[in-house]
């Protein structure tokens, strides 16, 4: 490294020497909002931009500036006794990489989203980069996998690295689970830019099921800094202006497109489709030379991705558990009986003795005190999850959003006995690239049309419609007995929280105000009646609670029985029969400016006879 005298903001700016350092660390973080200020103060005293990135579980930092303002910054947070262990990389440029200063707090400093995986806790096994140059001179057979995404692997990656194949590190967990079963019992030596993704990664393939797990330690920045280039082919992607670094920890000549942002090589900027500031190659790719992917290709990886279950099992299970405010500073065995009274104190202290209750830290005890606000986590090994019905189909794939039509009994989200057996689970490992945000919900047991936004912006519109009320459903019910009436409206206001036996019911003195209105379609011979139903409001349960109310429960609903009596569980198996409630049509507007566009799914055997009544 140069050392010398402090660089001026101009300076900085427009040449001189500019030290880049980068560096994480696991560890329990607190007072963040105060650590923020103390840290931007600094910053900006010292003239150094780039970001820091805060949360309950760490420190992740990249930036550039003066030697003196980068030793002072880095001699300020290991004075701190969580952060004395702070090892950091750095490399040297002639201009500042970074536009600006950010300081956050985050939830995470690495985005994974998967609870229970604590680097601060457990991480695989770190494997030195001289350690590993040697395994690859001496030809030792190890797969080399990279944890990054696709973009960044272009630019460069080790010689017979296999790429995990990814948009985003957040799609990890999925393309895991699409690796060959073989490498569960082989070496693996995962490896990133600075080692930080490898702390999550690792971790949850071993949960996975992977049992000889390495990571690089340092990441590939590291292993240029100690061995240079041998066993590398190509350029490191920087997460900084300077967009590529060589062997020799020296910016390249690669750019990033002003359109997309894909890094581009010295070939992709002779492209004749390249103009500086303006498109690239991919920018061309993107916007219509690749081939559309059809219903059935998408319908086919759903069904890849459910034949076995995912959730068949076994599998360590990780439950959040987060401390409420009004748990502060109670012990964890008090918060633990407080918040599920239904499991008993000696059963809590059971899971306790069994360190199956953690934080960032690792296994608690029964005494331990919590905080407000603090995040844990409950694990359950072995854990097998019921069957479902996974035959989920897609009625359209538009540019903003997708509509399925649901099976039953499938929960939509995570929930209960359900995680991996779930639609939205499912679905992020078919479609690993796409942010998938369902608008709406059905229950496990209930079919029929449900819509997915594919954008942030598709979300915002497209949720705001079933909250306001102005979307429009209609669905279809086959019901115990005949009713009295041909059409009814019911008002009666739903409970707003789970009665004591855990069902939403009619509560006239504190519930939420509902309203239904119902349409005789069909009477049956045996005695069952055929309904239509148009909830105009949107609480949970709320068309079963009005027909059981009514007297007329839905058929085969394990809930709301005849006679007003709750049953005493809430999802059918795969072998009972169908709950007969189906979401049949659906109409939204999917977009400003655009006209309301309808969807509508099949009709299930028990409701054939609504083509004949359909309005």
């Amino acid at each position: 490294m140069t050392s010398g005298t402090e660089l001026s903001p101009q300076q900085l700016s427009t040449g001189g020497v500019v030290v880049n350092v980068a560096g994480y660390l696991f560890a329990p973080l607190d007072r963040l909002a105060e650590r923020r200020e103390e840290l931007r103060s600094l910053c900006k005293t010292e003239h150094l931009k780039g970001t820091i990135l805060l949360s309950p579980e760490g420190i992740n930092l990249f930036l550039a500036g003066s030697r003196d303002g980068v030793d002072r910054l880095i001699g300020r947070l290991r004075s701190d006794p969580l952060l004395a262990s702070l090892e950091t990389k750095e490399s040297v440029s002639d201009r500042q990489p970074f536009r600006r200063l950010l300081v956050k707090v985050k939830k995470e400093i690495i985005a994974f989203g998967v609870p229970g995986v604590m680097p601060g806790t457990y991480t695989s096994k770190k494997l030195p980069a001289q350690e590993l140059k040697q395994w690859l001179d001496e030809g030792r057979p190890v797969t080399l996998l990279d944890t990054r995404n696709d973009y960044e692997v272009r630019l460069g990656t080790f010689a017979g690295a296999k790429p995990i194949g990814i948009d985003h590190f957040r799609d990890f967990p999925a393309a895991v689970r699409k690796l060959p079963e073989a490498l569960k019992h082989q070496p693996i030596v995962m490896f990133c830019t600075g080692g930080i993704r490898c702390e999550k990664a690792g971790p949850f393939m071993e949960q996975e099921g992977f049992r000889q797990i390495y990571q690089l330690d340092g990441g590939i920045l590291k292993y240029f800094e100690e061995c240079g280039g041998e066993h590398y082919d190509g350029d490191c992607f920087v997460f900084d202006q300077r967009v590529a670094v060589n062997p020799q920890l020296e910016e390249t000549a690669a750019t990033q497109c002003f359109a997309c942002q894909h890094p581009l090589t010295v070939e992709d900027q002779q492209s004749e489709h390249y103009v500086s500031g303006v498109s690239c190659p991919f920018c061309r790719k993107l916007t219509g030379d690749a081939a559309p992917v059809s219903l059935a290709a998408r319908r086919a990886a759903i069904a890849a991705v459910a034949d076995p279950l995912p959730g068949a099992g076994p599998y360590l299970n990780t439950r959040p558990l987060n401390v409420p405010a009004e748990y502060d500073r109670r012990t964890l065995i008090d918060v633990l009986c407080g918040l599920h009274p239904h499991i008993s104190r000696a059963e809590w202290l059971e899971i306790i003795d069994k360190r199956l209750i953690c934080d960032q830290r690792g296994p608690l005890t029964a005494e331990t005190i919590v905080r407000g606000g603090q995040r844990l986590a409950r694990l359950e090994p072995n854990t097998m999850e019921p069957a479902v019905n996974a035959a989920i189909d897609i009625l359209a794939w538009e540019d903003e959003y997708v509509v399925f039509s649901k099976p039953a009994p499938l929960p939509m989200h995570p929930c209960g006995q359900f995680h991996r057996n779930s639609m939205t689970h499912l679905l992020s490992m078919a479609f690993p690239g796409e942010r998938l945000s369902p608008a709406h919900r059905l229950d496990s047991n209930t079919t029929g049309v449900v819509v997915f936004s594919r954008s942030r912006q598709a979300a915002t519109m497209i949720q705001r419609q079933f909250e306001q009320g102005t979307a429009e459903k209609t669905y279809l019910c086959r019901v115990v007995g005949q009713p009295a009436w041909e059409a009814t409206v019911s008002r009666q206001p739903i409970s707003s929280q789970p009665a004591a036996h855990g069902f939403r019911v009619v509560d006239e003195a504190d519930g939420d105000s509902a309203e239904t209105a119902f349409r005789v379609l069909h009477r049956c011979a045996n005695g069952e009646t055929l309904i239509e139903a148009v909830p105009r409001t949107g609480r949970t349960n709320q068309i079963r609670v009005h027909l059981w109310d009514l007297g007329h429960p839905i058929v085969g609903d394990p809930v709301y029985l005849p006679d007003k009596q709750l049953g005493n569980r809430q999802t059918l198996t795969p072998a009972d029969p169908p709950m007969c409630l189906h979401a049949w049509r659906l109409t939204f507007q999917p977009a400003a400016g655009l006209s309301p566009v309808t969807h509508e799914a099949a009709l299930p055997a028990w409701a054939d006879h609504a083509r004949h009544k359909a309005p």
